[in-house]
């Protein structure tokens, strides 16, 4: 059977069409966080096999097929690529409401101009197709990128990354900006057992002697630096439980001695010793005019037998349900309160808390920028038209969806840029139905400013993109 997505897909009604159609369709792509190896782009990467570049490391599929009754030797097991994509082909077409139907078929038709739907049936076929397509250099990482129109990819890094490959591409003058950026998720982490290890890596990454926490964040600032001189305009931190204690200098620097030297950590000291080092990198990065990323809610690991077969990041992770809104509105008060409060996009994994965000958004503007405190795009579970929708729809209920700076990706694979295209057609069509509905007029060059904006523009004026 063909595809069922055709050139007004998703698209409602006629205003939608020619929102889309005229404003937004041919627009370049900022994908501002993604987790994209840079490797792979700096060496121009051919991939082998469909299921290399789709199913690699891709949590989202992994857990429809484990529903779907797959085994895991077909999933993150031992099986063969082929037999991997064929059991994702089984899957398929149960997966009718989840949005990876639509991903799935749409990047079929984007990339490979397969019309035919997956299932077990056309499995051999779009297989050996798919792979044929692969082989051709206009496959490679460098043209996927340049083909979707993508303009500038923000990766995620540790920052005790070397950041090579930024460097190289950035010397040889790549068309598309990869930038990195900062994730200093481990230099928050003082409980985890591997802290010490990390310290240790930091101490090598900055050459810097670490001998107490002053010299610690001091080593820090100079991955900001370090960071900042290759190009990074963003930061992200993986919050799972917000927090906020009050802490001095001399408070973190005690509970820092003491993890240091071996002895155990009190709830309150590990808050306090968060609390303080995040206050100390936001104000770096308000100094360098970055954008400040938090994403707050997910409850990972949650299956202990798989965790220890699979490894982290392999789908048993899920959305958390502790209190946000009074801790996070302390941390960016405290932030506000001494001028360090850089532009800072705000994303949440339970949409329980959609709401919260949107108006803990409005708390802290301040007219510097337009949109400063963003209220972030809908964000992994959320991420199908519903979620889209009601994340939008809130936005625009309490707030100014005028300067929402729009999709990103989140993902991990180069056959996920049609997912701006997605998000641009649930876009559209929102709007459209709220000109359909008398709500909003039939104006379409004020319409088409918004899409266009949302898209685009607000994006890559966030980011101070040339």
């Amino acid at each position: 059977m063909k595809t069922f997505i055709h050139d007004d897909f998703l698209l409602e009604n006629k205003y939608a069409q020619e929102l889309y159609h005229d404003y937004a369709k041919d627009l370049p792509i900022i994908d501002y966080h993604n987790h994209l190896p840079p490797s792979e782009i700096a060496e121009d990467k051919q991939f082998p096999s469909i299921s290399d570049v789709w199913l690699a490391g891709d949590h989202y599929k992994w857990r429809l097929m484990r529903a779907n009754g797959i085994d895991e030797k077909y999933i993150s097991g031992s099986a063969s690529d082929k037999e991997k994509f064929k059991a994702w082909a089984e899957t398929v077409p149960n997966t009718l409401g989840n949005p990876l139907y639509h991903w799935t078929h749409l990047e079929l038709l984007r990339f490979f101009n397969i019309k035919e739907l997956l299932n077990k049936d056309s499995a051999e076929e779009i297989w050996n197709t798919t792979n044929e397509k692969l082989a051709d250099n206009s496959m490679s990482t460098r043209n996927l990128l340049q083909n979707s129109k993508v303009e500038f990819v923000g990766t995620t890094d540790d920052p005790t990354d070397d950041l090579a490959h930024h460097t190289s591409l950035k010397q040889e003058k790549f068309s598309v900006e990869v930038a990195p950026s900062f994730r200093p998720d481990k230099a928050l982490d003082i409980e985890a057992v591997t802290f010490g290890d990390w310290v240790k890596k930091l101490r090598e990454a900055s050459g810097i002697d670490i001998s107490d926490y002053a010299s610690f964040l001091s080593a820090l600032s100079n991955r900001v630096d370090y960071f900042e001189e290759r190009g990074c305009r963003a930061s992200d931190h993986s919050i799972e439980v917000m927090f906020f204690k009050e802490a001095s200098e001399e408070d973190a620097q005690g509970i820092y001695a003491k993890k240091i030297n071996g002895h155990s950590l009190t709830p309150d000291e590990v808050e306090q010793y968060k609390t303080y080092t995040l206050q100390f990198l936001a104000s770096q990065y308000k100094e360098k005019n970055w954008v400040m990323q938090f994403h707050l809610g997910a409850l990972r690991n949650n299956n202990t037998k798989m965790l220890r077969q699979a490894g982290t990041d392999s789908g048993f992770d899920s959305m958390g349900d502790r209190l946000l809104a009074q801790p996070l509105s302390n941390f960016l008060d405290s932030l506000e309160v001494s001028d360090i409060l850089p532009k800072t996009v705000l994303y949440c994994l339970n949409p329980r808390d959609n709401y919260i965000l949107a108006t803990m958004a409005g708390n802290f503007q301040d007219g510097s920028v337009p949109g400063k405190i963003q209220f972030g795009t809908a964000w992994w579970y959320n991420d199908h038209i519903n979620g889209m929708e009601n994340q939008m729809e809130i936005l625009a209920n309490v707030g100014l969806i005028k300067h929402f700076v729009g999709m990103l990706t989140d993902s991990r694979s180069f056959l996920s840029f049609s997912r701006h295209e997605y998000f641009r057609r649930i876009l559209a069509n929102l709007f459209g139905k709220w000109v359909e509905k008398g709500i909003v007029p039939a104006d379409m060059d004020l319409l088409g400013s918004y899409i266009e904006d949302i898209s685009y523009y607000n994006a890559r004026r966030y980011l101070n993109l040339k």
